[in-house]
């Protein structure tokens, strides 16, 4: 194998390959039962296969538009203004993405500079940071505090200042499973009133919230809809994680810089999928039972490790369960995943691995997006730890 022949300035020097990639190796190479990157194990609905291969047969395997299949996005706007009340148009407000990830990448390169400031919230999803730095942004962390993790609009206030730009927010939160409340998107839109700050939200689990709580979409407060770029996923709604596709809604001003980076990032997505979600978003109840889905999971998960040793923590939102597991051990939590995955064989997420510092809790995150049997053998095992 040749050797590059110069030194390499690395734009992500403290980058390696994520936890998620890890742990699903680990998990595959021990065959372990892989509870740790969130992707469900079962399949979406027959109908949604056999309408993509209805559009691939009638011919629709060419270019999409950059913004997205029309009947997509008019989809898109119906579905937002029947859930939360805001009215975004279809041809200037919406735009299809190759999945969230790069809808926030895209996010956050059209609208940060250098020097600008971004406020997130740790534990946070792995992908933000990178891309606030690859545009020459600065990260400001804000601590989400075990066990509640909720935010404290204080330190929110204080870390505000002339140069923030963009604050990026999730709910319900990876990896925490924390929900944000209408109180907490009252402080923000408090925080930011008549400023240029530009909030990313990351919705993709807008519809897995429990026990009868409703999600707080930045699009459902229209202070906080007029300066939001919101994200969502169909990826997460309809158990198609490998599809890899996504959407946006902002004001026109904002959407059309985002389409300037997107037309050279992506340009466009998978066409006959496209066609497919729009045919299957004509049915509104489509989403509808999510929440009570996994919900039923989340609760036959929890039941099941109830005489395990882990202490699960709350989980009010998404697919994922946080436990400590003091009571087990005091090892480090990376190390402690790991040998649960050779030893045990149930793999999990380290959630050090979500802080800048490696900040250690104690604290793993399980995905309970998975068949009944394979979690009652997950917490079989687990409960012999």
């Amino acid at each position: 194998m040749p050797t590059f022949p110069a030194r390499i300035d690395s734009r992500l020097p403290q980058v390696g390959t994520t936890i998620f990639t890890v742990m699903s190796r680990l998990a595959q190479e021990c065959g372990a039962i892989n509870l740790s990157q969130g992707f469900p194990d079962f399949n979406a609905d027959d109908v949604l296969f056999e309408r993509v291969a209805h559009w691939m047969r009638a011919g629709f395997n060419q270019y999409a538009p950059l913004a997205g299949v029309a009947p997509l996005r008019e989809a898109i706007a119906h579905k937002v203004a029947a859930l939360y009340g805001t009215a975004y148009d279809a041809e200037t407000e919406i735009t299809v993405t190759a999945g969230a990830t790069q809808a926030l990448f895209t996010a956050v390169a059209a609208l940060v500079h250098p020097g600008d400031e971004v406020i997130v919230f740790e534990p946070v999803y792995d992908s933000y940071a990178p891309a606030i730095e690859l545009q020459g942004g600065r990260v400001v962390r804000l601590q989400l505090a075990a066990p509640d993790y909720r935010p404290d609009w204080d330190a929110v206030a204080a870390a505000i200042t002339p140069r923030t730009r963009m604050i990026m927010i999730n709910s319900p939160h990876n990896p925490t499973a924390t929900v944000w409340s209408a109180d907490d998107l009252a402080h923000l839109a408090a925080l930011t009133r008549g400023t240029g700050i530009v909030i990313v939200s990351d919705e993709v689990y807008e519809h897995i919230v429990f026990d009868g709580t409703r999600h707080e979409s930045c699009a459902r407060d229209a202070e906080l809809a007029a300066r939001s770029v919101i994200v969502s996923s169909f990826g997460k709604t309809y158990h198609i994680t490998g599809w890899k596709v996504g959407y946006v809604v902002a004001p026109r001003e904002l959407m059309a810089e985002f389409r300037k980076v997107h037309q050279f990032n992506v340009f466009t997505v998978n066409t006959p999928v496209q066609l497919a979600l729009a045919d299957y978003m004509a049915d509104a109840s489509r989403h509808e039972g999510l929440a009570a889905f996994y919900q039923a999971k989340r609760d036959f998960f929890r039941t099941a490790l109830g005489g395990s040793r882990f202490e699960l923590l709350p989980s009010a939102g998404t697919y994922f369960q946080l436990a400590r597991y003091r009571a087990i051990c005091d090892e480090p939590d990376t190390a402690f995943v790991e040998r649960l995955t050779r030893d045990s064989g149930v793999a999990a997420i380290p959630v050090s691995a979500f802080f800048a510092d490696g900040r250690d809790e104690r604290v793993i995150r399980f995905c309970f997006a998975k068949n009944e049997a394979t979690l009652a053998a997950a917490c079989e095992r687990l409960c012999r730890v």
